[in-house]
C-alpha cells in the first residue's frame, strides 16, 4: 500500500527541511512524498532540489492558493492512502505512516484522523496546545467538531467520486473536505489514537478577530453546502468546542 503526502510551499524556506526530514526518518518504506511549490523566490527551491532524490515529483508554478496546490498534487499523485503535510509541519515519530497504514488494513475504513500538537515555531519540544481526537461519529459534526485536517488521510479512490478541495472556500476548505466526504457522503472513518503531526502555532483564519469572524463565515457557508442542521449556530460552536485543547493535561 503506497502513501501518498501531498505538501504545498509558498517562501517556505524557513521550516520546510525539517518537514521533509521528519517524511525521511519514517520506517514505511513506500511513502511518495509530492511537493506543489507557488513560485518561490526565498530560496524554498534550493531545499527541494537538495532533497530532489528523496522527493517524488515536484513543480513549481503560481497557483491560487495552497488548497489549489494540494489538489494540483493529488491530481499527480499514485498512492492508495492520501495525506496532507504542510511545510512548516512535522510527522511527529518515525512509526507514523506504518501506524496509518497498519490501521487501514485492520480496521477496513476509507478514512481515518489521529492526535495533533501545536509547538512553538523554534522550540519544537515546547506544547502550546494539544488537538486530540475523539471515535469517531458522524453526529459530532452537530456539535462543530471537526478532525485535525494534518492528521487527516483517506483512499484515494474517493477523489474520484467526491472530488477535491473547493478554492472558494479559502481557510474553511479543509472543513468543507471533510464535512463533504464525512458528513454528506457517510465515508467510514477510524480514530487513530496517537500523535500524527507536530503543528507549528500560527493560523491566517485565527490571526484577529476580524480574520476569525470571516472564517466562521465560511465555516457556515460550509456546513450549509454540506447539509449539516443549524449551521449558523454550529458556526458559532465550533471554535468554543475546542477552547479545552488549551489546556494540557
Amino acid at each position: 500500500m503506497r502513501v501518498t503526502l501531498i505538501t504545498a510551499t509558498y517562501n517556505s524556506k524557513k521550516y520546510l527541511e525539517d518537514c521533509i526530514q521528519s517524511v525521511l526518518r519514517q520506517d514505511y518504506p513506500d511513502i511518495e512524498h509530492i511537493i506543489v511549490d507557488g513560485g518561490s523566490t526565498d530560496g524554498t527551491l534550493d531545499i527541494i532540489k537538495k532533497y530532489e532524490g528523496s522527493i517524488a515529483r515536484w513543480i513549481s508554478e503560481p497557483d491560487r492558493g495552497m488548497y489549489d496546490a494540494i489538489n494540483k498534487g493529488m491530481n499527480m499523485c499514485s498512492g492508495d492512502i492520501i495525506g496532507i503535510l504542510n511545510s512548516d509541519d512535522m510527522l511527529d515519530a518515525p512509526d507514523v505512516i506504518s501506524a496509518i497504514v497498519h490501521c487501514f488494513n485492520t480496521q477496513q475504513v476509507d478514512s481515518l484522523y489521529g492526535d495533533l500538537e501545536y509547538v512553538d515555531p523554534v522550540d519544537t519540544q515546547k506544547i502550546h496546545r494539544i488537538w486530540k481526537g475523539k471515535p469517531y461519529d458522524r453526529k459530532l459534526f452537530h456539535s462543530g467538531w471537526m478532525p485535525a485536517h494534518p492528521t487527516f488521510y483517506f483512499r484515494r479512490h474517493l477523489l474520484e467520486k467526491y472530488g477535491g478541495y473547493e478554492n472558494h472556500y479559502f481557510s474553511a476548505a479543509d472543513y468543507e473536505f471533510m464535512a463533504r466526504y464525512l458528513y454528506k457522503h457517510h465515508v467510514s472513518s477510524y480514530y487513530l489514537p496517537k500523535l500524527i503531526v507536530k503543528m507549528r502555532r500560527g493560523g491566517q483564519s485565527n490571526s484577529s478577530l476580524y480574520k476569525r469572524l470571516r472564517a466562521n463565515r465560511r465555516d457556515y457557508l460550509a456546513m450549509k453546502k454540506t447539509g449539516i442542521p443549524f449551521a449558523f449556530f454550529v458556526s458559532i460552536l465550533k471554535p468554543l468546542s475546542k477552547i479545552h485543547q488549551y489546556y494540557k493535561k
